[in-house]
């Protein structure tokens, strides 16, 4: 079985970039992604802080000019689902798909996935009304009511963007203030089609075939009310995709992966970047930035074998 210099898992920004960079370096490198190379970064619908573009840049399009260039400059992609990574006598070993590759070095770069709000009427009526993505089913919105849930840049954002669809958007709010940043308040704020429940959860979401209505509690009062809304959009967090490991490696508290500044995982020859590594801050600036350190890293680390 071929050995190759590097495989990244995950085509995402920090993915894509680290293989520009391993590519470029002339590495036997391989990308393995599940679907197609843009990670969760496909489904944003304007992404207006990435150096570079001042009037910004939707989502998949700059995913596929990241893509683009990364195979410029040789780098190869295969879809397939990790399984499994595993250590083989001191080897590093990746089974996707009913193949099994061997690696010298590995890049994670596996994003997260968003997390699941967990309430009555979620799972059952996921993809009848509850999404987890404004850009993929924005447009099944027209002239409808639909409810955002969650306060942070991805929450206000596709808030904001949903209302070229709908004819009401609610934004669902645990807290009195949201956390997005600033610019992106205040254009959710000054649109007269956004309106913000404050201090409140959703406790359920209803309806049989489709979404019909949502249950809203005042977290502070404890009034709880029905809120007759079509679709339901969650923006509530993401949990890491870091679960095809069958040997220890140190995460936080979240699951996310521990690194240090080098992006060296605790497993010696095992870097992470991107949204799957433990930070404060996700991004595509920080991603992309994490995956050219990660293959520097992975470059150095070969180095130091051959010597």
């Amino acid at each position: 079985m071929k050995e190759h210099d590097v495989i990244i898992i995950g085509g995402g920004p920090a993915g894509l970039t680290a293989g520009l960079y391993a590519a470029r370096s002339r590495l036997d490198v391989l990308l393995l992604e599940k679907l197609m190379p843009g990670g969760q970064a496909v489904t944003t619908s304007l992404v207006e802080n990435y150096p570079g573009f001042e009037e910004g840049i939707s989502g998949p399009d700059l995913m596929i000019r990241m893509d683009q260039q990364a195979r410029k400059f040789g780098l190869n992609v295969e879809i397939a689902q990790v399984e499994r990574v595993a250590l083989d006598d001191g080897k590093k070993k990746i089974f996707a798909d009913g193949k099994e590759y061997s690696v010298r070095a590995l890049i994670v770069a596996s994003g997260a996935q968003p997390r699941l709000l967990g309430v009555p009427g979620e799972k059952e009526l996921k993809g009848k009304g509850v999404s987890y993505c404004a850009t993929c089913d924005g447009a099944f919105f027209r002239e409808k009511r639909v409810a955002v849930v969650g306060g942070g840049d991805s929450a206000v954002e596709e808030a904001v963007y949903l209302t070229k669809f709908a004819e009401k958007v609610f934004i669902i709010h645990r807290r009195d203030q949201l956390r997005a940043a600033k610019l992106v308040q205040e254009r959710a704020l000054q649109n007269d089609k956004v309106e913000v429940l404050w201090d409140s959860v959703v406790t359920r979401i209803n309806g049989e075939q489709l979404v019909q209505s949502m249950n809203v509690k005042n977290v502070k009062t404890g009034q709880e009310s029905q809120l007759d809304v079509t679709g339901v959009f969650m923006y509530v967090g993401v949990i890491p995709n870091s679960d095809f490991f069958d040997f220890p490696i140190d995460r936080d508290a979240g699951g996310f992966l521990i690194t240090d500044q080098n992006m060296q995982t605790t497993v010696e020859g095992i870097y992470a970047a991107g949204d799957v590594r433990s930070k404060p801050f996700r991004q595509i600036v920080n991603a992309t930035g994490e995956g050219a350190m990660a293959a520097f890293s992975a470059e150095k680390f070969l180095e130091n074998q051959s010597l």
